[in-house]
């Protein structure tokens, strides 16, 4: 695990190894080494984010796909979901979506049923084996990162989630940039 205090250290004032401004030219120093701590910090975040979806998944024995619909399923235990809303949200093709669901009917972690006022539709909802293995897996892993957070000011948190959604706003702008990036 990357320790983020020796993250942060490294980019403080004063112990910016890499004085090159290859991202951020123009920018004043200390706000360089302000804003490169900061995406480093996430880099790291992401990186043990992105770990730990891998170990759930081998845990469980399951593609990030699968978890995702379980995660979605779990939100919110007693919605009737249809397949069509899957589909929507992860982006797939009906039939790539209908594959997911049959390996999860297949490993006993949701049910189909029939929808009592349109025979022609079915609900998707999670089992109490999804609830358990889920809770048994991500459980520890919850509760620490609740004790990350529970204790900051509702100013922290208000600065922290403003970050978030700025960021997300920031990657979720790439495809479209990409594109006009690549025209001459």
């Amino acid at each position: 695990m990357t320790d983020m205090r020796a993250v942060s250290q490294s980019l403080s004032p004063g112990g910016d190894r890499d004085s090159g401004t290859y991202w951020y030219e123009g920018e004043p120093a200390d706000r360089r080494v302000r804003s490169k701590a900061v995406l480093e910090a996430l880099r790291v975040y992401r990186a043990a984010e992105l770990a730990m979806r891998r170990r759930t998944r081998e845990s469980m024995s399951m593609g990030e796909n699968e978890l995702l619909v379980l995660r979605y399923l779990l939100r919110e235990p007693g919605r009737r979901v249809r397949p069509g809303e899957l589909t929507r949200y992860l982006g797939l093709s009906t039939a790539s979506t209908t594959a997911i669901l049959d390996r999860l009917e297949r490993s006993g972690h949701i049910t189909r049923t029939a929808n009592p006022d349109d025979r022609r539709s079915i609900f998707i909802q999670a089992t109490d084996r999804a609830h358990a293995e889920v809770r048994q897996t991500l459980g520890n892993m919850h509760d620490r990162m609740l004790s990350a957070v529970i204790d900051m000011s509702a100013e922290e948190s208000a600065v922290v989630v403003d970050f978030l959604h700025r960021m997300s706003d920031a990657v979720d702008g790439v495809a479209v940039d990409a594109g006009s990036a690549a025209a001459p």
